[in-house]
């Protein structure tokens, strides 16, 4: 009876103890199974990751740059990142400890994955209830998903993955490689549009300075916001940037790189932010802007704004300082002045590459400071664009000394298709003269006959190859400069440039070279240029533009006084609203331009008003230096044209003027008025509008011009 009592009680005990432990044995045998079904997914995953070498690394890009071409840095270009890598002997060690003390601390001890940080994140998950409390990720992980993984997502997938990566990486680098890349390529924080990739781009932006001079307080903030960058950003909130850098510091000391006292005297610094703008500063407006669109229009908008390009610009300093002195020379003699006064522009280039040696302006007015009138007002040419129609007729073989025309004005001319064009000179009169005096004296009628001889089309022709960009119709019009656009001074020295190289046309740049992130260099100077003239059609027509200098519109305005071997033309739109002088020696092409940027006022005459401008800066650039024109070994063989509207091909106009006065050769130029009938030959006045850019259009009357 007793024993069944004692059995009876100890039988209810044994139930008890089988209840509780039988179910945990299930749930740890359900774990287990659990277990090797999640390490075989997990295997699996892992092995889904492809080989490193199969992966092309996500582009950081590298931000491009442009110089002076003494490599005074203008201005970085602007991009969405902001990357400058820097080798790691330039990262300072403080910055480096601090990076590792507070992302990795056994970065130096452990592989690509560190299991014990593995195991301490995911008890600290799971005493947190499940919530991701602590990441895991090592430096070499965290590279891994810079480089490799373009979007990532906070997916257990992703990271089995990631780890797998990291391990082949840590393989193929040193742990050096992986730190100072690592470095290199994290995000530091988004400012003004603009995401700082990199200690030294991080360095520029907080501190204005480079990240081999960070401090210690300096380092410990950056080092800080990757894991947020952000949460963290000094600029948008200070305390918790404090906060953050403290962190650091206290990881620091605990693991030994600084002692207790730098520690504590750290820590109760300041911020000691300094603001850089580095990246955003432009030194030179309109010259960087210049050489950016070339860049983009080289190499694509992507790689100049990401490939890491280091740009030269091919503009002298001391030939723009003497560029700048010559238009300021504008405003002091009184032909320039605020206001609405004329304002200038000088552009000159290198006949031998194309490069662009000087691009001078008057100021803009308020709200204008940035618009430059050498490379982008578009203005009438005046007379100055009647070079291309005399090297057009020395290309077709005419004679200029022996073609002979009547320089009677007024003379009206047929128009091919239909109509008349009435053109004038200054003055009445004129009689009959060689195509070589009429350049010298810029006689209207005789360009407009002689336009309607070579052919317009023909004109266009050699004005594009020339150089010439503005869209051109092909009307006799343009001839004496009556174009629907206008040209810039740059457009006109580049074209002239083709007359003083013999003939050879380069596309005018203002980028001597351009280096690229992987070493590789161009240099663009070196580019070959195009034949647009033989070097015996250019020596001619050279030749006959020395006679404008020496006797013709420009004489005791644009000569130089120690040099015979320069040729010129000048250049006077209608009512003398444009004044130009273009000239050239076989070192520099330069154009002069004086006009009102808002109006069709009067401004003068090409030679007296743009050559001294013209004069005082070729003086200064030649200093001295005279070289003669190259003497072609062979000449064009060149006869009189004795048919169309020669004085002697028996062409008789519609309408002669009734006066018959003798053309004064002392006159500057003749002024002419342009009317043409037809739809195609018309052109209308273009609205005057706010802004100099609404005034580059032809104005009333094509834009013709007297001198």
């Amino acid at each position: 009876m007793a024993t069944r009592i004692r059995r009876r009680r100890r039988r209810p005990h044994h139930t008890r103890w089988h209840r509780v432990v039988l179910p945990i044995l299930i749930v740890v045998g359900l774990i287990a199974a659990a277990g090797g079904v999640a390490a075989a997914w997990a295997l699996n995953v892992y092995n889904e990751a492809p080989p490193l070498k199969d992966l092309k690394p996500v582009q950081k890009g590298r931000t491009s740059a442009i110089y002076t071409a003494g490599g005074k840095l203008i201005g970085y270009i602007h991009s969405e990142n902001v990357r400058q890598p820097i080798s790691g002997d330039e990262i300072p060690q403080v910055l480096k400890n601090a990076t590792v003390s507070i992302e990795d601390k056994n970065f130096w001890e452990h592989g690509a994955l560190d299991a014990a940080g593995i195991a301490r994140a995911a008890w600290k998950d799971l005493l947190a209830g499940g919530k991701p409390v602590q990441g895991a990720s090592t430096i070499t992980q965290q590279l891994v998903r810079n480089l490799y993984i373009r979007h990532p997502e906070d997916t257990l997938k992703r990271k089995i993955k990631e780890a797998h990566l990291a391990e082949e990486l840590f393989e193929a680098h040193s742990r050096r490689w992986i730190l100072n890349t690592y470095l290199n390529t994290s995000p530091y924080g988004t400012n003004e549009g603009q995401t700082a990739l990199g200690v030294e781009a991080a360095a520029q932006t907080y501190f204005d300075k480079p990240a081999s001079e960070l401090n210690l307080i300096e380092s410990a903030l950056i080092a800080g916001l990757p894991q947020a960058p952000s949460e963290y950003n000094p600029f948008l909130d200070p305390k918790a940037a404090l906060q953050r850098r403290n962190e650091v510091l206290g990881t620091m000391f605990e693991q030994g790189y600084i002692t207790r006292d730098r520690y504590l005297k750290a820590r109760t610094s300041g911020l000691a932010l300094h603001e850089g703008h580095r990246y955003t500063t432009v030194h030179d407006e309109f010259l960087f802007r210049l050489v950016e669109q070339e860049l983009i229009e080289r190499y694509g908008i992507n790689t100049v704004r990401n490939g890491g390009l280091k740009a030269y610009t091919t503009i002298d300093p001391e030939l723009q300082e003497n560029a700048e002195a010559a238009v300021a020379s504008c405003t002091e003699s009184g032909v320039c002045y605020g206001g609405g006064g004329p304002a200038t522009g000088l552009a000159s280039v290198d006949p031998n590459t194309g490069a662009i040696l000087a691009l001078a302006s008057t100021p803009g007015e308020e709200g204008e400071e940035e618009f430059n009138y050498a490379w982008q007002a578009h203005r009438q040419p005046g007379s100055s664009f009647k070079t291309y129609v005399l090297a057009t007729a020395i290309k077709q073989g005419i004679d200029p000394s022996d073609t002979y025309y009547d320089g009677t004005s007024p003379l009206t001319l047929e128009i091919p298709g239909g109509g008349t064009w009435e053109v004038n000179n200054d003055e009445t009169g004129g009689g009959t003269m060689s195509l070589e005096e009429a350049t010298w004296n810029s006689i209207n009628v005789v360009y407009a006959q002689l336009d309607l001889d070579v052919g317009s089309e023909n004109v266009t022709q050699t004005a594009e190859e020339m150089g010439i960009e503005a869209p051109l119709q092909s009307v006799p019009a343009e001839a004496i400069g009556g174009l629907a656009y206008g040209v810039t001074p740059l457009e006109q020295a580049d074209g002239y440039a083709t007359l003083a190289n013999g003939g050879v046309h380069h596309d005018p740049t203002a980028i001597s070279k351009v280096e690229f992130a992987d070493g590789k260099v161009d240099e663009i100077e070196s580019e070959e240029g195009e034949r647009a003239l033989t070097p015996g059609q250019a020596y001619d027509v050279t030749n006959i533009l020395k006679g404008v200098i020496t006797h013709g519109t420009a004489t005791g305005f644009a000569g130089l006084s120690y040099c015979s071997e320069v040729a010129g033309k000048t250049g006077t739109s209608e009512e003398e609203s444009d004044a130009w002088f273009v000239g050239y020696t076989p070192e520099f092409s330069t154009a002069v331009w004086v006009g009102h940027p808002k109006s069709r006022e009067t401004t003068g005459f090409g030679g007296p008003t743009a050559g001294p401008i013209w004069r005082d800066y070729m003086e200064a650039a030649t200093a001295g230096e005279c070289p003669a024109f190259e003497t072609p070994t062979s000449l064009p063989e060149l006869s009189a044209l004795t048919g169309g509207h020669t004085a002697s091909g028996g062409y008789h106009s519609a309408h002669f003027g009734e006066e018959e006065e003798e053309f004064g050769e002392e006159e500057e130029g003749e002024e002419t008025e342009e009317e043409e009938e037809g739809a195609e030959e018309e052109t209308e006045e273009a609205p005057v509008e706010e802004g100099p850019e609404e005034v580059t259009h032809a104005p009333a009357g094509g834009g013709v011009s007297p001198g």
